[in-house]
């Protein structure tokens, strides 16, 4: 009888540790400039994030970039994540398709293809490296994003 009590306390202290060490980590610290945040759900990715709450993919790494890594393969559900800064937070956005090229995604959103680039810095001059469900911030105006 002894023996059964002794595995069930431990066991509850085993129990109450995770749970606290799981506390602890999925309360990261967000940036104090945070505009608006997001709960990560399960089976979440930061594309899905991105598109479902209307942030770029780029404004979400540089928002989270001491949190989430460059995959983008550390997310955990109930971790609250950060989708903007403070006068960085561009809202208007594109889901990227097959085929998109940055020429047709700046006429489809009326901007200059430079102001495209400009607002999303993970794309490159050549616009050969976005990709089918990256969201793009296709904003008119150049969003001041910091380093």
């Amino acid at each position: 009888m002894f023996a059964r009590l002794s595995f069930i306390a431990l066991t509850v202290v085993a129990a109450i540790s995770v749970c606290q060490g799981f506390a602890i980590i999925s309360t990261r610290d967000l940036p104090a400039n945070c505009a608006r945040n997001y709960t990560v759900s399960s089976g979440d990715t930061c594309d899905a994030i991105s598109a479902a709450q209307d942030s770029s993919t780029f404004q979400l790494a540089l928002a989270n970039k001491a949190t989430i890594d460059p995959l983008c393969d550390n997310l955990f559900p109930g971790e609250v994540i950060c989708l903007g800064l403070t006068g960085q937070d561009c809202t208007t956005v594109y889901e990227v398709v097959s085929g998109d090229s940055c020429a047709t995604i700046a006429q489809g959103a009326d901007i200059q293809v430079a102001t495209l680039l400009a607002n999303n810095r993970n794309v490159d001059n050549a616009c050969d490296n976005i990709y089918p469900d990256e969201v793009l911030c296709v904003a008119s105006d150049i969003i001041p994003y910091s380093s």
